[in-house]
């Protein structure tokens, strides 16, 4: 089990979960996006930005998640490392997923915190970095 998902575990064994609005939280990701270094933020070409509820059951099951674990974000596309002839491609996407961050934070700091290392780690992966380099 990685950090992440060990740290996911600990906060959903806690009652009290924090609430906010679909907008607020598109916001949280938008300020995580603009506080990325220029080099990096520069560097985001060709890859949409997205917020979703929660991953559908099927597309988890895809991705080898057992049932019981959740996932807060998403990177679908070729690592920029990857790419050859680039030319008209499809957008990369990331898609952040608003129920799980909520559900393992318990203040609207944890969620800033969570939002912004979520933003991290799936634009980690759009620069051809593993799991294992992001914990």
């Amino acid at each position: 089990m990685t950090a992440r998902r060990e740290r996911l575990a600990a906060f959903r064994a806690t009652s009290r979960r924090f609430s906010l609005t679909r907008r607020a939280f598109e916001r949280l990701v938008e300020q995580a996006l603009a506080e990325l270094p220029p080099e990096f933020a520069e560097r985001l070409v060709n890859v949409a930005v997205t917020v979703e509820d929660r991953p559908d059951p099927a597309r988890l099951a895809g991705l080898g998640f057992e049932a019981d674990e959740s996932l807060l974000g998403l990177f679908e596309g070729t690592p920029l490392g990857q790419r050859g002839d680039y030319h008209l491609a499809v957008p990369d996407r990331i898609t952040i997923f608003r129920l799980p961050i909520l559900q393992c934070c318990q203040s609207e700091e944890d969620v800033v915190r969570e939002v912004r290392a979520t933003v991290i780690h799936e634009v980690g992966h759009f620069f051809g970095l593993g799991d294992q380099e992001l914990t």
